[in-house]
């Protein structure tokens, strides 16, 4: 393989969680008086940390979010989760066939850890994924698209920024990766490859993955 370690964001590229995520933060936003389509919350807020949504809010409108924002967005995307999350179709058996190679990999995602533990447990994705290989925008002080998060997981795993590979399928994630020196495939189930601009290369199913990062 080309590379030393693979890193995985995890919202929609390992979990299907995106359609759940957006379909709730377009609906309580809304709520708030803050008008927000589906389609206008995957384009403007997915592969964002929390604190983007509320810095992109209030820059449209001047008025905060409430306090209580995050704590109550993530209590209904957790009981969400809970009645509908799946893993991605293939991706177990990606992490299964890394493992059996001995290629490292990890997750770095916008997501809190909470967040993240909730949607592998559901789908029984947990028992890929130690807790020392699980990064989150939590850890370092700027989310996506800031290559803070990638260059913190890439430290803490022991591999040089160049020797890494991203799977993404955000804009954002995107952007972050490239600004961190590593290469990015752009996984395209859900986002078409004209927002993905700047990947490597890009796939519409995991199972398509390992013949990619082995070419």
């Amino acid at each position: 393989m080309r590379y030393d370690l693979v890193i995985f964001d995890n919202d929609g590229v390992l979990v299907d969680s995106e359609p759940i995520s957006n379909h709730l933060l377009a609906g309580y936003l809304t709520e708030l008086g803050h008008p927000t389509t589906y389609e206008e919350s995957v384009r403007d807020y997915m592969g964002s940390a929390m604190h983007r949504i509320h810095e992109l809010v209030e820059a449209r409108s001047g008025k905060k979010l409430p306090a209580d924002f995050d704590e109550t967005f993530h209590a209904r995307v957790f009981a969400a989760f809970e009645a509908e999350l799946e893993a991605v179709a293939g991706a177990g058996d990606v992490l299964k066939g890394l493992a059996a190679a001995g290629v490292p990999y990890c997750v770095a995602s916008s997501g809190s850890h909470e967040r993240i533990r909730v949607g592998h447990r559901k789908t029984g994705l947990d028992v890929h994924f130690r807790d020392e290989i699980v990064f989150s925008a939590e850890d370092v002080g700027r989310g996506k698209p800031a290559p803070d998060l990638f260059l913190y997981a890439a430290e803490r795993m022991g591999v040089a920024p160049e020797r890494c590979v991203v799977v993404e399928d955000s804009g954002l994630g995107v952007q972050a990766a490239l600004a961190a020196g590593m290469d990015v495939y752009g996984f395209t189930a859900m986002t078409p490859e004209a927002k993905l601009a700047g990947a490597k290369g890009y796939f519409g199913r995991m199972e398509e993955l390992p013949a990619i990062l082995e070419a």
